[in-house]
């Protein structure tokens, strides 16, 4: 009888586990995921450029410069998979985001740093990511939903100065 007791407590364990889990998965958007996805686009960019789980978001209208504030530092997989770091930011035009901080995209087995991205023609159905290098090109389908993101523990910062050494580190 105790035998069969601990497996009933263990199965109602793992279904509360699974509905708290599910229930996360679930979770209606914050105003502040749903004031960024509306800034996208109305600059004609897709929803899906930043995550679901934004925390906070502000925005500029005079100068185009955006900050939006996730829960953690997380990956979205999917056709493409993307990092994003706790804090990403940009200026943000018609068609297209400059300056951008904070957003990585991984090519093989490297992640690459994302500098812009653009949208010319929304008709064409391509998007461009200029990585630094070069100019990775994407079917804009792949980003029509916010993704889900899973908090990560590793995530590429970017270069700094380090006080005193004039070199130049990741965060």
């Amino acid at each position: 009888m105790a035998m069969e007791s601990s497996r009933v407590l263990m199965i109602l364990v793992a279904v509360a586990a699974a509905a708290v889990w599910c229930g996360e998965a679930e979770a209606a958007p914050t105003a502040a995921a749903e004031a960024a996805h509306e800034v996208l686009s109305a600059h004609g960019l897709p929803r899906g450029l930043l995550p679901a789980g934004i925390a906070a978001f502000t925005h500029d209208p005079a100068t185009g410069r955006f900050e939006a504030s996730l829960e953690a530092p997380c990956t979205a997989k999917a056709e493409v998979d993307l990092r994003y770091n706790a804090t990403v930011t940009g200026e943000i035009s018609y068609g297209q985001i400059s300056n951008l901080s904070g957003i990585y995209a991984q090519d093989l087995f490297l992640w690459f740093a994302v500098l812009s991205i653009r949208v010319d023609v929304p008709s064409s159905g391509v998007i461009y990511f200029d990585v630094g290098v070069v100019f990775k090109h994407f079917p804009l389908s792949f980003f029509e939903a916010p993704p889900p993101c899973v908090p990560t523990s590793f995530i590429l910062l970017g270069p700094h100065k380090q006080a005193g050494d004039g070199g130049t580190a990741l965060q």
